[in-house]
């Protein structure tokens, strides 16, 4: 099918395509132009949310935790926005992080990770794999469930769930599920919808090779499994979900990292969802698809970690 017709006011004003900015223009003017482009969405209430400061591995970082009921020892799920490792933060991905903690019942713990191009790669993933071992070494003060632990993230955010899952594998910290939304999973930056989507299709091929050469501190890192993911050993990651959308220039990736976790006996299911746009899930205001996508990931969620009080009545946030 063709692109839901739902995007065609977006797609119609250039200006909301991501592209490589002009040398005139600052990163910090790009980053407030994508978060006006994703603030402006109602905030559905969740029963409370809280900002905290963890300091773990030598860094100090920022979370934001979102609890739907007062229900004790919920299962956690870690949070990590997209931007392409350079743009987002805890306010443009938090309508996305209380609609996870409404659908799925468990609290959501955002990270609010140092960014590229000032912390380049491996700092954003060692941030995330920082604030995972905080989350999981507090649980109890946290009043979550330590051994009921998911990650998951939205484009680079899915990159560095990726590489926290390997981090975390590795260090026999236990993680029980992995949810990946059009998930960026390799620098090369070639495939065949990289190509086919490149332009006039909200983000761009040249965006995307732009975050890549801000994030990666050498070009030889673009060989690094820990930054291209897809080259990694992903033997023994947990239960995984993919979200993909049909018409994003990183549809291929994220299918051939299913692909990847099959090969290696990981348990994968793939979600492509028709007519969608790169970044759809975070726009409910625009289409009803993304609702689904959020109930599809959440049920994928629930079935691994089980327990949970599934939508229950919010109070004032």
């Amino acid at each position: 099918m063709a692109v839901d017709p739902c995007f065609a006011a977006l797609l119609a004003d250039r200006r909301n395509e991501l592209r490589r900015p002009r040398a005139h223009i600052s990163i910090d003017d790009i980053r407030r132009a994508n978060a006006a482009f994703l603030r402006d969405i109602p905030r559905p209430p969740v029963h409370a949310t809280a900002d905290i400061v963890c300091e773990a591995l030598g860094v100090r970082l920022l979370l934001r935790i979102y609890r739907p009921s007062n229900a004790a020892q919920l299962p956690l799920i870690v949070f990590f926005h997209g931007g392409g490792f350079v743009l987002g933060d805890l306010e443009t991905h938090d309508v996305l992080c209380r609609s996870i903690a409404i659908e799925t019942g468990y609290t959501v713990a955002a990270v609010d990770y140092r960014r590229a191009p000032e912390n380049p790669f491996p700092g954003p993933s060692a941030d995330c794999y920082a604030a995972l071992r905080w989350l999981a070494s507090n649980a109890a003060l946290l009043d979550v469930d330590g051994d009921r632990i998911a990650l998951c993230g939205d484009s680079a955010g899915a990159n560095l769930a990726v590489a926290a899952a390997l981090r975390a594998r590795d260090d026999g910290l236990a993680v029980r599920h992995l949810s990946l939304l059009y998930p960026m999973t390799d620098a090369g930056c070639d495939t065949a919808s990289m190509h086919a989507f490149a332009r006039g299709y909200l983000l761009t091929r040249e965006a995307i090779q732009w975050f890549w050469e801000l994030y990666l501190a050498r070009p030889e890192d673009a060989a690094n499994p820990g930054a291209s993911v897809l080259r990694a050993n992903v033997e023994r990651l947990p239960p995984t979900t993919v979200i993909i959308a049909e018409y994003d220039p990183l549809r291929d990736e994220g299918e051939a990292f299913t692909g990847h976790l099959r090969a290696a006996g990981v348990p994968a299911v793939a979600r492509r969802y028709a007519g969608m746009l790169h970044g759809f899930v975070a726009m409910q205001a625009v289409t009803p698809v993304a609702r689904q996508a959020i109930v599809d990931l959440a049920a994928e969620i629930r079935a691994t970690l089980g327990g949970g009080q599934r939508r229950q009545p919010p109070g004032i946030d």
